[in-house]
């Protein structure tokens, strides 16, 4: 179920709504149109989601067992493998 936030839509307002709430709500409840202490009017404001789950690993053994290379910088134009196939040192010279 989404959290929505909202604000009072009017001059009217209690401390509850008065800086805007958040509500746990099914996506097929009826849209809120009043606070639910002291009735004045509200709005749902546009929020950014929260995405759940995480990206793949990226530790060496999970990187090499994919096919990828990783390199770490050793020092200026100096990278030397730390995961995968490939040459184990590359250089900018």
């Amino acid at each position: 179920m989404p959290i929505y936030e909202y604000q009072p839509s009017s001059g009217k307002h209690c401390d509850y709504c008065i800086d805007g709430f958040e509500l746990l709500r099914k996506i097929s409840d009826v849209n809120l149109e009043q606070c639910p202490q002291c009735h004045a009017p509200v709005v749902r404001k546009i929020s950014a989601p929260n995405i759940g789950g995480s990206g793949p690993s990226l530790d060496s053994e999970n990187i090499g067992k994919h096919g990828f290379t990783q390199y770490k910088r050793a020092g200026k134009g100096v990278y030397e493998k730390t995961a995968g196939k490939g040459p184990s040192v590359i250089t900018d010279d």
